[in-house]
Order: C-alpha cells, then structure tokens, then sequence
C-alpha cells in the first residue's frame, strides 16, 4: 500500500515550464510501475508518462517535452514538463501498481494559458 501526493501544478504561460513532484508515503525502491496520467475537462484520465521496469513509455503528444524521473531516496517521482501548450491544460494524477493495485494521488491542476 502507499499514499500519493502531487505537488508542483499551477498557472503558467504557452511555452512555460513547470514540474510536478509525486511523493510517496513509503520507500519506492520495490514499486516497479509509476508514473503520470492527466484528466482534461470533460475528457477521460489518459497517460502521460509511465516508468515499469527500466522502460518509460510517453504519450505522443508529451514526446521531446515532458521527462519522468524518479529519487529513490527521496521516494518521489517527478515530471519535468517544458514547451508547456494549451491542450496541456489538466489534472495530473501520480499512478503506481504494486502486484496489480493501482494507487492514485489527489492530482494536481495544471493551467497553461496566457
């Protein structure tokens, strides 16, 4: 079990940068799959950015601009989110899967808008 909290969303300008912070309750070391989805207004929760097992998998439309890291010793994951555009506009959920779980964080809101 483990307890999400996102941290880093806001207000930020087309082609601003921001980044996302997803701390984690317990050592992440052992969770193999972790990673970011996002929910637009009135749209479904797609992914993002996911880490499983050595492997990042990007969404097309993040490619070359959003990257995924995570601090094991600090059991945070990021998401480093550059050439920020409109249609980034979201919540962003942090998303791990222990043995099949799935566990969400709260999200947090990313406006990008001039």
């Amino acid at each position: 079990q483990v307890q999400l909290v996102e941290s880093g969303g806001g207000l930020v300008q087309p082609g601003g940068s921001l980044r996302l912070s997803c701390a984690a309750s317990r050592s992440i070391c052992s969770i193999n799959v972790m990673g970011w989805y996002r929910q637009a207004p009135g749209k479904e929760r797609d992914q993002v950015a996911v880490s499983s097992g050595g492997r990042i998998d990007y969404a097309e439309s993040v490619k070359g601009r959003f990257t995924i890291g995570r601090d094991n010793a600090k059991n945070t994951v990021y998401l480093q989110m550059n050439s920020l555009k409109p249609e980034d506009t979201a919540v962003y959920y942090c998303y791990a899967d222990i043995y099949g779980r799935h566990y969400w964080g709260q999200g947090t809101r990313v406006t990008v808008s001039s």
